[in-house]
């Protein structure tokens, strides 16, 4: 076992620490003064870009199936473990991770890595769970289909990367893709990626570094094949993912269109990307936003507009989201991308450049302030950056993006070719 090295011991976080246990398995902790909770999650290197056409929807199948039951437990003993100590108890999948995770008095987190040691290590994928549960997700996915917002943005990776693509898949499967599923694809999914080293553990709350290794140690005794493993990541591997433009509509009875106006964005290791992030912000993170602002208070076209970005190992995307009565969609496209031309032609003003590192500041600092948000900072660390970036160190680049270097990720990303997804009643 490796001696447990201190990352980062003063300013706005605690006592950041790593242990690399036998086979892989990567221990990190974040010790944090005056609170008596403590958080855990299980962050796994796998997710929807790892399945092929045939086992689309795994990662997500296999994320419930892992609450089933193991030799120790039933699906109801795992439930109750945590419920008993009011402790909170979830998991997900993205695209590139899936995570299992528990915020818990500090008292109880023995019991919290216990639980979600045993089910990463011993879920038993029985067969009739596998039946059960294929009815859940199927119910899952309809009700995804249901909601506009999460169908203009699965139309848009489409759009992006393309149908069938690693990334342009949509991480819950399709009906045939899931009902086509059997149980052993399934356990066998389970026993390639579910290894010592592409886990990591991240705890953060009133712990003890020492105390969580020896805890997770125990925990996760015999997890996954034996020997000294290389941790596997995606990093970036040199050659991009390449992004598409193109227009896509597609026909549902929702009151409201919903669109996502975007373009290929940045890589997540990608040095420019806190300059993205200020960029989106200014341009539609808050009511005081450009687009906000033009689009909702000026010219009351829609009720929400927002902007984001998204980041993977080997591409990246840039957006803009709105929703709007059918008669107002042309009207509100033309005030959108004339807002992007004159960002593009003359960049942010400082205030709005102030504004928008602000909000990136001020957002990043509050969440410090919950053992759950801190966590999840230590887990994608790890995990996908493999790296700890100190909280000082996000907050000096944040504040030293200049009007120059918005002005100039804004002509590199905003001149790339135009991806349009729209949904809604008679979209176009």
């Amino acid at each position: 076992m490796s001696t447990p090295a201190p990352v980062d011991t003063h300013g706005l976080t605690g006592l950041v620490r790593r242990t690399l246990l036998p086979g892989g398995l990567r221990v990190v902790t974040e010790q944090m003064a005056g609170v008596r909770s403590a958080s855990i999650g299980v962050w796994v290197n796998v997710g929807s870009a790892d399945e092929d056409d045939v086992l689309h929807g795994c990662s997500h199948f296999l994320e419930h199936l892992l609450f089933k039951g193991t030799a120790r437990r039933s699906a109801l003993d795992i439930s109750v473990a945590l419920d008993e100590v009011g402790g909170e108890f979830n998991a997900f999948t993205a695209k590139e991770l899936t995570c299992f995770h528990a915020r818990v008095l500090d008292d109880d987190l023995p019991l919290a890595v216990d639980v979600l040691g045993d089910m990463l290590t011993g879920s038993l994928i029985e067969s009739v769970d596998v039946e059960a549960e294929r009815d859940v997700i199927l119910d899952e996915i309809a009700m995804h289909d249901d909601d506009p917002d999460d169908v203009v943005h699965d139309l848009f990776a489409e759009l992006a990367w393309g149908a069938g693509t690693a990334l342009g898949r949509g991480i819950a499967g399709t009906e045939e893709s899931i009902s086509a599923l059997t149980r052993d694809q399934v356990e066998r999914f389970y026993r390639t990626h579910y290894r010592p080293a592409t886990t990591v553990v991240a705890v953060a709350g009133n712990v003890e570094h020492d105390a969580v290794v020896e805890l997770v140690a125990r925990a996760f005794e015999g997890y996954g094949p034996g020997g000294e493993e290389a941790p596997v990541s995606r990093l970036h591997t040199g050659a991009d993912v390449a992004v598409r433009g193109g227009l896509a509509t597609v026909e549902r009875p929702f009151e409201q269109v919903n669109l996502v106006l975007g373009a290929e964005g940045l890589r997540r290791d990608h040095p420019d990307r806190f300059a993205l992030g200020a960029l989106t912000t200014a341009l539609g993170g808050g009511t005081s936003s450009r687009l906000f602002q033009e689009v909702r208070e000026r010219r009351g076209l829609a009720y929400s507009v927002y902007s984001f970005s998204s980041h993977h190992a080997d591409s990246g995307l840039v957006g803009i989201g709105l929703g709007c009565l059918p008669q107002r969609l042309d009207a509100s496209l033309e005030v959108v991308r004339e807002e992007l031309a004159k960002v593009v032609e003359g960049g942010l003003t400082e205030e709005e450049l102030r504004r928008g590192r602000g909000q990136l500041r001020g957002g990043l600092v509050l969440g410090l302030e919950d053992s759950g948000s801190r966590m999840s900072r230590l887990g994608k660390s790890e995990l996908v950056h493999e790296a700890y970036l100190p909280v000082e160190e996000v907050l000096t680049r944040i504040e030293t993006v200049t009007t120059e270097d918005v002005a100039r990720v804004a002509r590199d990303v905003l001149s790339n070719p135009e991806i349009l997804a729209v949904v809604g009643p008679a979209a176009r």
